[in-house]
């Protein structure tokens, strides 16, 4: 799942319109936050973004797989994350709109993870 430099630096291009996201190297892959909070994922030169109830069906209906990796028993699929599609590398305004939807959603799993630990 290595990640080149030059697709990670187009990504972080895509995602300027958001203002204030930083990568971090992870597992292999990069990972994307903004304030602490994690709505994308590039891994194998792919772009993953947060999905949830708000923006699950967008993914659905555009036929995105989730994220997935091989594990020693086998793939393992984490279905919080799904693939952008395509087209969207090419759409800088249609890509900004999904990663804010994407980032609302990690905003709202990390609060409801916050509530449920009882942190605040």
């Amino acid at each position: 799942m290595a990640v080149s430099a030059e697709f990670a630096a187009f990504i972080m291009e895509l995602m300027e319109p958001l203002q204030g996201v930083t990568p971090r190297r992870m597992f292999g892959g990069v990972g994307l936050f903004r304030d602490g909070v994690m709505f994308g994922l590039i891994a194998g030169d792919r772009l993953y973004l947060k999905s949830g109830a708000g923006n699950r069906p967008d993914f659905e209906a555009a036929g995105c797989r989730p994220f997935s990796y091989e594990t020693a028993k086998g793939a393992r699929g984490i279905l919080s994350y799904h693939e952008v599609p395509e087209a969207l590398l090419d759409e800088p305004d249609d890509m900004a709109e999904w990663a804010r939807k994407a980032l609302d959603e990690a905003v709202r799993a990390a609060s409801t993870k916050r509530v449920k630990s009882g942190k605040s």
